[in-house]
């Protein structure tokens, strides 16, 4: 991977152990709003799409409602902002541990002293990107970096040409690091290299079908490919 001048990451689950709070605080925002409560396989299918669409397909536009009172009121768009609201306010509030996993500055901060450049592609709303880079405090370790709401929601690779056409390399010349296969096939759209992580939301089989250049289970082994 000579070639290689840029390192795109996911944020949830790749770098940031938050798949237990994001799971906590969906299932919060549905009871909230009185609906059947996801189990928490479902919500890990869900992590990394924008809000908008990850609510979309858990509580199903006309779906009906599912708190069991049998009232059959369809769903609209109007209800998807309330259940993403309530998740925003459980996020904020919610006590679930979410660091940074083991070995993830000290592979940051190797990378960027040996001259390649960092981004982030996240699921996250630019407000909350910016919040847990600021909390973190790795926001000077990246050159740039791109929120769900700002370009369209993964898998669409909009995002990661969003990048490439800011810093001015070729897909060839970048490499998408993930634990999900949203990330997968968002830099498979564009034939961007991939690297997938085993540590967060997706099994090595899962990611595997997506045709990375490597699949890793330690920070160590992804800090060895680069």
């Amino acid at each position: 991977m000579q070639e290689i001048r840029l390192a795109i990451f996911d944020w949830d689950g790749t770098l940031m152990d938050s798949v237990g709070r994001i799971v906590a605080c969906v299932q919060g925002a549905a009871r909230d709003c009185e609906l059947a409560v996801p189990a928490p396989a479902q919500i890990r299918q869900i992590i990394g799409l924008s809000l908008d669409v990850a609510m979309s397909r858990l509580f199903p536009l006309n779906s009906g409602c599912g708190c069991g009172c049998g009232c059959g009121s369809a769903f609209d768009e109007r209800q998807i902002a309330v259940l993403i609201d309530r998740y925003r306010h459980h996020y904020l509030h919610d006590a679930t541990p979410s660091p940074l996993f083991s070995g993830a500055g000290e592979l940051l901060h190797d990378w960027r002293s040996r001259g390649l450049q960092l981004a982030v592609a996240t699921g996250k709303s630019r407000s909350g990107l910016d919040r847990v880079l600021d909390e973190t405090g790795l926001r000077p370790l990246f050159v740039t970096s791109r929120g769900a709401d700002e370009a369209r929601s993964k898998p669409d690779p909009l995002m990661l040409e969003q990048i490439l056409n800011e810093l001015g390399l070729s897909t060839r010349q970048a490499v998408m690091i993930s634990d999900s296969v949203h990330d997968m096939a968002m830099a498979e759209a564009i034939a961007m290299p991939r690297i997938g992580v085993t540590w967060g939301v997706d099994s090595r089989d899962a990611l595997s079908r997506h045709g990375p250049v490597a699949v890793v289970d330690s920070m160590t082994a992804l800090r060895a490919l680069l």
